[in-house]
């Protein structure tokens, strides 16, 4: 079987000690390509560590997170788009609103995410989306989009059917992560409403470790858990589960299959 992790932190400091022995434990589990976000300008140069020492599985983006946003989010913006003149990158991201720890800056965070798709459109990009406590808001920057080409992914979903639908209609991927293993989650019962085609596997490691790893530090060669459970969602093969989310994320992110 053959995976894609379209969302994972291999540079953070979790995993200094062995990330070779995570990325080979990840590759025999069947994981191909792994997809490293970014979360400002101080992650930059170890992430592209990580992608030089694994150039020929590891994808990184660029962009600034939203809890990264502060007063000085045009400096990091700039970074941001001098990167983007002199590197490939395989998306924009990690981008969003986050209002679950601070709401201090929400104006400076909507701007931040309304440039950053104009960065999108302007490099022919995806987005990856992060969305904790702030989907309407995330969705009234989104709109003006609407038609305009702007393709990408509501990373770690976990919201309800409707929240689905209206990311779907938009023509977005949901990123369904360790979460849909939990036992106290409505979102496998969302996602037993939503096509398959509109899936794509991420771990967000080393958070969100599925179950029966949860408050572990979470790594690419659980993606197979995420997918036995979706399987299940789905009533079919764990292979098909495999086959069509990988479809997806390499129409999504503009692999070459």
């Amino acid at each position: 079987m053959n995976f894609i992790d379209t969302h994972c932190h291999l540079y953070l400091e979790e995993f200094n000690l062995d990330l070779d022995a995570v990325v080979a434990r990840a590759k025999k589990a069947g994981i191909s390509r792994f997809l490293l976000p970014n979360i400002d300008s101080h992650s930059i140069e170890p992430m592209l560590k990580v992608m030089e020492s694994h150039a020929e599985c590891v994808f990184p983006m660029i962009g600034l997170h939203p809890t990264s946003v502060k007063n000085d989010y045009e400096k990091e913006l700039s970074i941001v788009e001098s990167w983007l003149e002199k590197a490939q990158f395989i998306a924009i991201g990690e981008i969003g609103i986050d209002l679950y720890w601070d709401k201090t800056f929400l104006k400076e965070q909507q701007l931040a995410l309304d440039y950053q798709f104009q960065l999108a459109l302007k490099y022919n990009l995806p987005v990856a989306i992060h969305s904790r406590d702030s989907f309407n808001e995330i969705m009234d920057v989104l709109k003006p989009y609407q038609g305009r080409g702007l393709k990408g992914v509501f990373h770690c979903f976990t919201g309800d059917y409707q929240q689905a639908k209206a990311i779907l209609d938009f023509g977005f991927y949901l990123g369904i992560g360790g979460v849909v293993t939990f036992k106290n989650t409505q979102l496998r019962e969302v996602l037993s409403q939503i096509p398959l085609d509109n899936i794509v596997l991420e771990t967000d490691a080393p958070y969100l470790a599925p179950v029966p790893y949860r408050g572990k530090r979470n790594e690419s060669s659980y993606i197979p858990i995420i997918a036995e459970k979706l399987a299940e969602v789905y009533q079919i093969e764990v292979e098909k589960i495999a086959n069509q989310t990988t479809l997806n994320a390499t129409k999504l992110f503009n692999f070459r299959t």
